[in-house]
């Protein structure tokens, strides 16, 4: 399966949220042992570094990221893919972006704590422990 990541979920991993760095954690391992393919917007790593720069020291910070992109796929996000998040009938732009590069990448879900936000969305949405939930019971 392969499924986009909302940036929620990456930030409670990097600065370490809690409850939720646990799920975010156990996402990011499942990905690395092959069990889903793990999946970002190139928004996402932007996004990160913007929020997370004041909780976090630069070099850290920039250690995170790159880690990041190292291990997930970054889904493109170009002129057509911002184009097409001003057409959905989401409330917030991000969201809708964010919906946009995981439908132009082929994805099948998408991962967030923020699941009415994608309400509107065509593919089908996950929280991270419901997610999690899915793919236990797909092992069994």
């Amino acid at each position: 399966m392969r499924v986009l990541l909302d940036t929620d979920v990456v930030l409670d991993l990097i600065m370490a949220r809690e409850p939720f760095a646990i799920a975010a954690g156990e996402l990011f391992d499942l990905s690395e042992q092959g069990v889903f393919e793990a999946n970002v917007s190139a928004l996402t790593p932007l996004n990160i570094f913007y929020i997370a720069r004041k909780a976090k020291s630069a070099p850290d910070l920039r250690q995170a990221v790159e880690q990041l992109v190292q291990s997930v796929n970054v889904c493109p996000l170009d002129y057509a893919i911002l184009a097409a998040a001003f057409t959905l009938p989401f409330s917030d732009y991000e969201d809708a972006g964010q919906h946009c590069c995981a439908t132009a990448s082929s994805l099948d879900a998408i991962v967030t704590r923020n699941t009415r936000d994608y309400k509107n969305a065509t593919l089908p949405v996950f929280g991270p422990t419901e997610f999690l939930n899915k793919l236990k019971s797909q092992q069994s």
